[in-house]
C-alpha cells in the first residue's frame, strides 16, 4: 500500500471537515438557511481580502475571475499594461486581446519578479493606460511579485490595479484596501482548501465606479448583478452549493488558526523547502523573490524533469508539478500551500531525494531532510 500525497499548486489537500461540509444534503439556493451560509461566508472573505466591500464568489475557475477583471472594467479600444513574468501574466494579454483591449506588455524573465522601476515606466510610456493587470504569486515560475510598491505607483497615477492573487491570497497577508488593489482574485483550490470550482474576487471603490462606464460585452460575468447579489445574501446565478458549504468551513479553519499564524505557517514551509532543495545541490528558479505558495527547483540536466514528476507520480504517489512552456522538463515545482503542515513538507523532500537517485543523480540521502527540519523546528509545540 502506497499514500498518495499531493503537492501540486493546485489543486491541493482538502480537510476532512471541508469534505464533510460539501458532502451535507444540497438546499435549495433561494432560502433563508442558504442565505445565513452565504452571510457567514462573506464575513470570513471580507477578513481574508482586508476589504469592507462585498466578496463575490463565482461558479468558475480563476480563470473566470480574470477575465470578468476586463470585460467589467474596460471598454473597446481601451489602453492597459500587465505584468507577464510567467504562464499566468502572459494570459491577462490573451484576454485583453481576445477583448479589443490594447494592452502594453512588461516582460519580465521567467523566475524575476518585475520592478517598481520597470511599471513606473510602463506607465509613463503609456499614459492612457487605464489598469495594470499583475499577479501576486506567479504560480509558473514561484516568484513573488512586489504588490504593495506597485500599488503606491498606480494610486499615485490613478490607474487601476488588478492583482491575480489565485496562489497569494492566504498564504501572504494581501489586504486590499490598505494597500490600494483595486480589484484582487484568488480560487478555491489553492490556500482555501477546496476543490476546484470556485473564482472569488473583490473590487475597491476605485473598481466600481468603473464598472459604471466600461462597455465590453459581459453577461454571466456581470459583477454588478453579483454584488447585488451579496447585498441580497443570495447570488446572481446558481451557485456551486456544496462548494460554499465547504468554503464557510475553510475560512472557519483559518480563522480558528489565526491570520497570522497561518501566514506564519507558509513562510516557514517554504523556508523549509527552499532549504531542502539548496542542500541536495538544486538551484532555485527564483532566488531572489521566492513565492511562500511554492518552490521552483531547477533539475540537473542529465535528469528527464518530466519523467521524474512521472515517477513521482505514478510509482512514489507523490504529485509535484513540472515546468511549463520552454521550463518543460527542466523544472520541479513542489507546493506549501493550503492544507498543509511539518510533515507533508518533510515527506516531498524525502520523496524527491528518492527519486533522483532512481534517476542517477548522487544524493547524499537525509541531506534535503535535514536541512528542512533545522527550519520546520520553529513550528513545533514548545515542551
Amino acid at each position: 500500500m502506497i499514500k498518495s500525497h499531493l503537492l501540486a499548486p493546485g489543486p491541493t489537500p482538502v480537510p476532512p471537515e471541508v469534505l464533510a461540509a460539501m458532502s451535507l444534503p444540497v438546499i435549495h439556493h433561494r432560502t433563508p438557511q442558504f442565505g445565513e451560509v452565504l452571510a457567514q461566508t462573506q464575513a470570513g472573505l471580507r477578513e481574508l481580502f482586508g476589504t469592507k466591500n462585498e466578496v463575490l464568489v463565482l461558479a468558475a475557475s480563476g480563470t473566470g475571475a480574470m477575465e470578468s477583471a476586463v470585460t467589467n472594467l474596460l471598454s473597446p479600444g481601451d489602453e492597459a499594461v500587465f505584468v507577464n513574468g510567467g504562464k499566468f501574466g502572459e494570459r491577462w494579454g490573451r484576454i485583453c486581446d481576445r477583448y479589443g483591449v490594447q494592452a502594453h506588455e512588461i516582460s519580465v524573465e521567467w523566475g524575476h519578479a518585475v520592478t517598481p522601476g520597470a511599471v513606473a515606466k510602463a506607465l509613463d510610456a503609456h499614459p492612457a493606460a487605464k489598469v495594470l493587470y499583475m499577479q501576486a504569486s506567479e504560480t509558473s515560475t514561484c516568484v513573488l511579485h512586489p504588490v504593495p510598491e506597485i500599488a503606491a505607483l498606480t494610486q499615485a497615477r490613478g490607474v487601476l490595479l488588478v492583482v491575480d492573487g489565485i496562489t497569494a491570497v492566504g498564504v501572504v497577508d494581501v489586504p486590499m484596501d490598505r494597500l490600494g488593489i483595486d480589484v484582487l482574485i484568488t480560487g478555491s483550490q489553492k490556500a482555501l482548501m477546496l476543490p476546484p470550482g470556485l473564482a472569488v474576487l473583490a473590487l475597491s471603490d476605485r473598481a466600481w465606479a468603473a464598472t459604471e462606464q466600461a462597455t465590453l460585452p459581459r453577461f454571466y460575468f456581470d459583477l454588478k448583478k453579483e454584488r447585488q447579489g451579496v447585498r441580497d445574501l443570495s447570488t446572481a446565478w446558481t451557485p456551486a452549493i456544496s462548494l460554499i458549504n465547504g468554503l464557510r468551513v475553510a475560512l472557519d479553519l483559518m480563522r480558528a488558526e489565526g491570520w497570522a499564524s497561518v501566514y506564519a505557517r507558509h513562510d516557514r514551509l517554504a523556508r523549509a523547502t527552499r532549504a531542502g532543495v539548496t542542500a541536495l545541490g538544486l538551484e532555485l528558479l527564483a532566488p531572489e523573490s521566492p513565492s511562500p505558495a511554492a518552490t521552483a527547483a531547477i533539475l540537473p540536466a542529465e535528469v528527464d524533469g518530466k519523467a521524474l514528476v512521472r515517477y513521482l507520480r505514478d510509482q512514489m504517489r507523490v504529485t509535484f508539478a513540472g515546468g511549463q512552456e520552454h521550463l518543460k522538463g527542466k523544472i520541479v515545482r513542489i507546493a506549501h500551500l493550503g492544507w498543509v503542515d511539518t510533515f507533508d513538507v518533510v515527506v516531498g523532500l524525502a520523496a524527491l531525494e528518492l527519486a533522483l537517485a532512481h534517476f542517477g543523480r548522487a544524493v547524499d540521502f537525509g541531506a534535503g531532510v535535514g536541512a528542512a527540519e533545522a527550519i520546520l523546528r520553529e513550528g513545533l509545540p514548545a515542551r
